[in-house]
């Protein structure tokens, strides 16, 4: 009787209790995952009605103060689904993907640099609180800046090759090759 080799290729499946467990953890990851979906849609839905609301009473006054507030909720609604778009692409591609979270980022970032600078318009010459918010803006900027900085990087990144992919293929390069195709 011919002995069989250990095949390093060959997927051994965990012990009992690990197959089990990876199962368990696997569906209430899904459930937890399902839970924030629905929970950043009725959000989302939500933002949207006052939103309405806002618009609605620019009918009857049409000052600066409705129109910011409608555009902070509008964007705050950007923000909700960006976040839903976020949680669909872990959950999809079954890993944390950072892109979609330093797009979130910069958007927040964005709107309270809108906010503040029309707060900011409002307390001019007012000394340490128009200091403050030009203070606040600045950070601000500072921070949409290295986010996109970073935003960049990691596109720039997942372009490259493979390290090690414009030489001689390995025997493991040659097999995840032949298994793609």
């Amino acid at each position: 009787m011919a002995q069989r080799r250990h095949d390093p290729e060959q997927r051994i499946p965990p012990p009992g209790f690990g197959r089990v467990g990876t199962r368990v953890l696997e569906l209430a990851e899904n459930v937890v995952y399902a839970g924030i979906a629905l929970l950043l849609v009725l959000a989302a839905l939500a933002l949207l009605v006052l939103a309405g609301r806002t618009a609605w009473s620019l009918t009857g006054d049409l000052s600066q103060a409705p129109m910011v507030e409608l555009l902070d909720v509008l964007l705050l609604v950007f923000i909700v689904v960006e976040l839903l778009f976020a949680v669909r692409t872990t959950v999809e591609k079954r890993e944390l993907v950072a892109e979609p979270f330093l797009v979130i980022g910069v958007i927040a970032s964005i709107k309270e640099i809108v906010v503040l600078s029309v707060e900011a318009a409002g307390v001019v010459g007012e000394g340490a609180g128009f200091r403050d918010r030009i203070t606040e803006i600045a950070v601000l900027g500072v921070l949409v800046l290295l986010l996109g900085a970073t935003s960049w990087l990691l596109r720039r990144k997942e372009r490259e090759p493979d390290e090690g992919e414009g030489g001689e293929q390995g025997p493991a390069r040659e097999r995840d090759a032949e298994a793609r195709a």
